[in-house]
């Protein structure tokens, strides 16, 4: 289908603006640049707000805890944001986390793990396992309840999310109940149909994935480790189940897609929506784009149900 008007408004005067190369870019000037065009919605209200940090495998790692209202102990999402393994931290995502934490009745926690290229693979993923140990550790203390954990991310944050089921398997922990997949990274590859369809004009470009990749890989040959690429996992049977969106018009639709059959085929219960007429990062876009809120909504009732009681 046509890509959604809404989505074609906010686009347009984007893709009207001529960019440098990605190529040419530091990585604190696209750090600038990201800062400068996140959308400047009021936040919306949750119970309460509390930023604090834990050890981390390297040093103290931040992070921002999203209390819903309602009497807990609360269902958890440990949530890592998207940008790539480069960009964005908790203010970019602070939207999105309010929006998951009302919409999902659940606390979530936000997590500032360490950007590449300052510490490559596997520093982000390390931080992120070590988060949702914290998490269930010490969710008692936090209003939470450490039999009902999710993990979730948009993107790199997908990504990241997804390896930590991985290592929590291998690892011998923390229980993992769900995981939430949004427009996921899965693969160091850049030739499928999506990447060569959309591979400009969608505000996430194939280039940028390049510069991205080429920032988190400390050796190229680290993009077959199934912890970067989790689409290469030989096996992805026992992880929890998914709940996985894409979108029509990214770059990295169909490697998501193909995560998508990977978790099914090993017999793990997947819940996937493709979003039509949508591109990468359009949750983002909520109060913008309808169809950003209605996803919201959905993805929490999705959290709900895969959370369910104690």
């Amino acid at each position: 289908m046509p890509l959604d008007p809404q989505a074609k408004a906010f686009l347009d005067p984007l893709n009207a603006v001529e960019m440098p190369a990605v190529s040419t870019l530091s990585p604190n000037s696209l750090r600038g640049m990201f800062q400068m065009m996140a959308p400047g919605a009021e936040p919306e209200a949750v119970a309460s707000v509390v930023d604090r940090s834990f050890p981390g495998p390297a040093g103290d790692v931040p992070i921002r805890i999203y209390t819903p209202e309602g009497a807990g102990p609360h269902p958890i999402l440990v949530y890592f944001h998207g940008g790539g393994f480069v960009v964005c931290d908790l203010e970019s995502h602070d939207g999105l986390c309010r929006k998951l934490a009302n919409a999902g009745s659940a606390l979530v926690i936000s997590v500032d793990y360490r950007l590449a290229p300052e510490a490559r693979f596997p520093a982000g993923p390390e931080d992120c396992h070590a988060a949702t140990l914290w998490a269930a550790q010490n969710a008692h203390e936090l209003g939470g309840d450490p039999t009902r954990i999710a993990v979730g991310g948009d993107s790199a944050g997908g990504n990241l999310a997804t390896v930590v089921c991985l290592m929590a398997r291998e690892r011998g922990g923390p229980e993992i109940r769900h995981q939430l997949l949004l427009y996921p990274v899965t693969n160091h590859d850049f030739d499928t149909d999506s990447y060569i369809e959309n591979q400009e004009g969608y505000l996430l470009t194939r280039e940028m994935m390049i510069w991205f990749w080429d920032h988190y890989l400390e050796r190229k040959e680290d993009g077959s480790n199934p912890l970067a690429s989790p689409l290469r996992a030989d096996d992805l049977s026992g992880l929890p189940s998914a709940t996985l969106v894409t979108a029509e018009f990214d770059p990295l639709r169909d490697e998501g897609e193909a995560y998508a059959r990977r978790l099914e085929e090993a017999g793990v219960p997947v819940f996937h929506r493709r979003y039509d007429g949508m591109f990468h990062g359009f949750l983002a876009m909520s109060g913008i784009i309808d169809r950003a809120d209605s996803a919201i909504s959905e993805l929490g009732s999705r959290l709900r149900d895969a959370l369910g009681q104690s």
